[in-house]
């Protein structure tokens, strides 16, 4: 999410960060109301549906990446940015959205900690990270069962989808070439997970 918000932001403009921000956290707020409904309990249920939405996720990654990649190659003026279409306005909220649904990881996230924030009782926050939960248990530990926290963190995601497109533009601001190494980057980011994902599909599969 954070590569796709990094690649808006510096070849699209602040906005369109914040926009593509927004969309992956909308889908965590639909992905909220699901798990108190039940209703993502069925990507857990079905290995074989999981396996297949992390290899949606893969190729759309790879998709995404494409497109940064191509856009790291051409190099940014200002001029392009104030250029923006209303249909292009709106691409970098698709894209986090479109990621977060086909994300189980994110789904399970919320299976799992986002639940947990509403029920009393300690949060081992950390150790549901993918790969490495284990490396990390013990290092962010909170308390849990206060609306006030399910606030505060819907709040800190908002202060990052906008004071991370805002450092973006700032740093582009001084470097003339920032855009197109933020974009790189992106691109290199989204293609390695979406490689990842697609490995962890096919060896789910088969």
């Amino acid at each position: 999410m954070n590569a796709v918000i990094a690649s808006e932001s510096v070849t699209e403009g602040f906005l369109a960060g914040v926009r593509a921000g927004l969309g992956a956290m909308t889908a965590d707020a639909v992905f909220f109301v699901c798990s108190l409904l039940g209703v993502v309990t069925v990507v857990e249920r079905f290995p074989t549906l999981r396996a297949v939405m992390v290899g949606v996720g893969g190729l759309l990654m790879l998709y995404f990446a494409y497109g940064a990649a191509a856009e790291a190659s051409v190099g940014f003026t200002s001029a392009s940015v104030s250029a923006q279409t209303p249909a292009r306005a709106t691409t970098g909220f698709r894209k986090a959205f479109l990621l977060a649904l086909t994300n189980p990881y994110q789904i399970l996230f919320w299976l799992t900690i986002g639940v947990g924030l509403l029920e009393p009782g300690r949060l081992d926050v950390l150790s549901y990270t993918p790969y490495v939960g284990s490396d990390l248990a013990g290092l962010l530990v909170v308390r849990t069962g206060s609306p006030v926290l399910l606030f505060g963190f819907f709040l800190g995601i908002a202060l990052w989808i906008t004071g991370f497109p805002l450092a973006l533009r700032a740093g582009q601001r001084r470097v003339a070439a920032f855009a197109p190494v933020v974009a790189g980057i992106s691109a290199l980011v989204l293609g390695g997970f979406g490689l990842l994902f697609l490995f962890d599909a096919i060896r789910s599969l088969t």
